[in-house]
């Protein structure tokens, strides 16, 4: 799990994090609304960094959340609880030119087959820690 605390800072990674209904996880100044938490696949993740053939940390991502078994081409419009956490899957996150800064290439990789996650709106107040279940609702 992680949080950005500003444009262009270095993410934080947390093991537990306080998620707020209608906003985001606490110290990720940028998520609120619809946006308020970001989540990318761990299957994904390997086959951009597999194409790109370089090692990069999940996070280079900058997306709060990476979770398994979970096809998230599959979940906009859908709900997803995450712990205790229930968040509105809303739409597909799109790369921006910052991931272009962080290696030559992501960008493009990741606009394919929405490999650079979706995003949500939290529904509820609640901790969400790593290695919660993440499942439909």
């Amino acid at each position: 799990m992680s949080v950005r605390p500003g444009d262009r800072q270095p993410v934080v990674e947390l093991f537990e994090a306080r998620a707020r209904e209608g906003a985001g996880l606490e110290g990720d100044d940028r998520a609120k609304g619809k946006r308020g938490l970001t989540l990318i696949s761990v299957e994904q993740w390997f086959d951009v960094i597999g194409e790109l053939e370089t090692v990069l940390p999940w996070h280079a991502r900058r997306a709060n959340l990476l979770v398994e078994g979970i096809d998230l081409r599959t979940s906009v419009g859908e709900r997803l609880r995450i712990g205790e956490v229930e968040v509105r899957i809303w739409n597909e996150t799109k790369p921006c030119a910052e991931m272009e800064e962080i290696h030559v290439g992501l960008r493009g990789v990741l606009a394919v087959d929405m490999r650079g996650g979706v995003h949500g709106e939290i529904l509820n107040d609640g901790v969400i820690k790593v290695g919660d279940a993440v499942r439909m609702v």
